[in-house]
């Protein structure tokens, strides 16, 4: 058997940590996009063996358990305890890992809902036992539930899937620019001193923008947080203050990878693609994905 699931990749614009002993109250508040670039997952299920074998593997390369402790744990607790036989879990990213674009998310999820859908299970169970695994192991907070609820999404109540609440921003016409330029840490960041700005200013950005909730407001929030926070600095910030002069919204960091994301509209967008082309940046341009990640047998 083979299951296949798509997880949108996911750019936090802000965010507030909320951490608490029980990994399923643990999350965040905030708002970011969803895109419809991110992360395939195949899974293959063979009975038959004596023994019972989990494998994983990131764009084609097989990977050892303390690399890929958070997807292991996944398949470890939902892969039933009677099964003997190989499941070999393949998991294929648009964006590299460590970017900022929830890469460990998407992989915890999609392997979630895959096993789930082999072995029996449902869209709540996986998505807590994703969202449980990516806290304990340091992967992120609120990612999970971000990418089951689509779009332009905003963590009004943290915890993970049916404790956190989340809400969708209206929007039409924008594309997203993406400029990722390297990694960064999440778990250096939330163990450092900016933990404390962060909430500060997480908080004032996402009581602003529930009282005006439209796109353009959350960019300039997403802006406002960077660089009040400190996290946008440098050659970064440098950047940033270049692709203001072509796009109508403000470009932002995206939270937490060396990297800005943008909305933009057509005309926007060749301007800001030729700026970056004249800077030798690579760059990419996403959809906003707006479903939930799909999951079923694969033909191919």
């Amino acid at each position: 058997m083979l299951i296949r699931t798509f997880v949108p990749a996911h750019i936090t614009a802000f965010f507030v940590p909320v951490f608490n002993e029980d990994p399923l109250k643990a999350g965040s508040l905030g708002a970011g996009i969803n895109l419809d670039k991110g992360t395939n997952v195949f899974a293959s299920i063979e009975r038959g063996t004596l023994e019972r074998h989990i494998h994983v593997a990131f764009n084609g390369e097989p990977v050892k358990r303390e690399n890929a402790v958070i997807t292991y744990s996944v398949a470890d607790e939902l892969v039933p305890e009677e099964f003997t036989g190989e499941v070999e879990i393949w998991q294929y990213f648009d964006f590299p890992n460590g970017y900022g674009f929830g890469n460990s998310a998407g992989g915890a999820l999609g392997t979630a809902l895959a096993l789930s859908y082999a072995f029996g299970g449902t869209w709540l169970r996986a998505a807590q036992t994703a969202h449980k695994h990516e806290v304990l192991n340091g992967g992120g907070l609120g990612d999970v539930i971000a990418q089951l609820t689509g779009g332009m999404e905003v963590r009004v109540k943290a915890g993970g899937p049916g404790i956190g609440v989340t809400d969708n921003l209206f929007f039409e016409d924008y594309r997203v620019l993406v400029v990722p330029l390297g990694r960064l840490s999440t778990k250096e960041v939330l163990d450092g001193d900016v933990v404390k700005a962060i909430e500060i200013e997480g908080r004032k950005a996402l009581e602003s923008l529930l009282r005006e909730p439209r796109p353009e407001r959350m960019m300039v929030l997403a802006r406002e947080f960077a660089e009040k926070t400190g996290l946008l600095s440098g050659e970064l910030l440098e950047l940033a203050m270049e692709l203001d002069r072509v796009l109508s919204n403000p470009p932002s960091m995206i939270m937490l990878g060396r990297g800005l994301f943008a909305l933009a509209r057509d005309k926007e967008l060749e301007k800001a693609k030729n700026l970056l082309a004249d800077l030798n940046l690579s760059y990419d341009v996403a959809e906003i994905y707006m479903e939930r990640p799909k999951v079923g047998r694969w033909v191919g």
